[in-house]
């Protein structure tokens, strides 16, 4: 899992300054918008709202734009969509399990752009149910070192439900029960340590270790998925190496 969530952090920090910035501010905008129609427009009652908000503004989506999704999500302002969540289940090249998440207004375009890309990158689309089991629903919370070591925070979330901390090189990654997500967050808080995300992800309990050849035709698979407007996050069951990471930079 380490090597996967490397590679999603580095993928994170370029996407925040490059040129698909716009598309990534979509899609924090949208999470926020969804979370105020689900729980409600108080992020201090509504802890998933909360944690959209914290996401996307540390991704420097402007206040303005947040404000209004949370507005148009919470009822305070007109012009929201009616938003669903939709799972799709595959295989990518070397067997790799993918998990696609989709939050979408219309269905079939969703449905036929997934499809598109998959197939168009080495995927096979596969049935409700063949992929899912590979992966638990988790709280994911990831924490720039900062000068902070492993123990430091670990003592901090221990107590709070935290499974294990996680070294990904410039950042710690907190694991949890989905339920104790929250829990974890705010004894981060209360310690005093900044966090750049926390949320609910799905984590696989087995891993495919990927050369640099097979690694590059996954990132290509997640890119082509990613790149559509109704696929919000992308889960996928590989394992990268530092120094595979090197040769696909490379």
């Amino acid at each position: 899992m380490s090597g996967h969530s490397k590679w999603a952090t580095t993928k994170h920090k370029k996407a925040v300054i490059d040129a698909k910035r716009g598309k990534l501010f979509a899609k924090l905008i949208k999470n926020v918008e969804v979370a105020a129609r689900t729980g409600g427009g108080d992020p201090d009652g509504n802890p998933t709202l909360f944690d959209a908000i914290q996401k996307a503004k540390k991704s420097s989506v402007p206040n303005d734009n947040i404000e209004r999704a949370r507005k148009r999500g919470g009822g305070e302002e007109a012009g929201g969509a009616d938003y669903q969540t939709i799972m799709y289940e595959g295989y990518g090249p070397s067997g790799v399990a993918v998990l696609i998440e989709c939050l979408t207004d219309n269905k079939n375009r969703a449905a036929s752009e997934v499809r598109t890309a998959m197939t168009r990158n080495g995927g096979t689309m596969a049935d409700p149910g063949s992929v899912s089991y590979l992966f638990s629903r988790k709280g994911v919370v990831i924490v720039p070192k900062a000068g902070l070591t492993e123990d430091d925070v670990l003592e901090s979330v221990l107590d709070a439900g935290a499974e294990e901390v996680n070294d990904l090189g410039e950042s710690f990654e907190v694991i949890s029960e989905a339920t104790d997500l929250v829990g974890v967050r705010t004894a981060l808080q209360e310690a005093g340590h900044d966090y750049d995300s926390a949320e609910s992800s799905f984590v696989p309990s087995v891993t495919v270790p990927l050369d640099a050849e097979s690694a590059t035709k996954v990132f290509k698979l997640i890119d082509a998925l990613e790149d559509s407007d109704d696929v919000q996050n992308v889960f996928a069951n590989f394992d990268v190496s530092d120094e595979v990471m090197a040769q696909v930079d490379a």
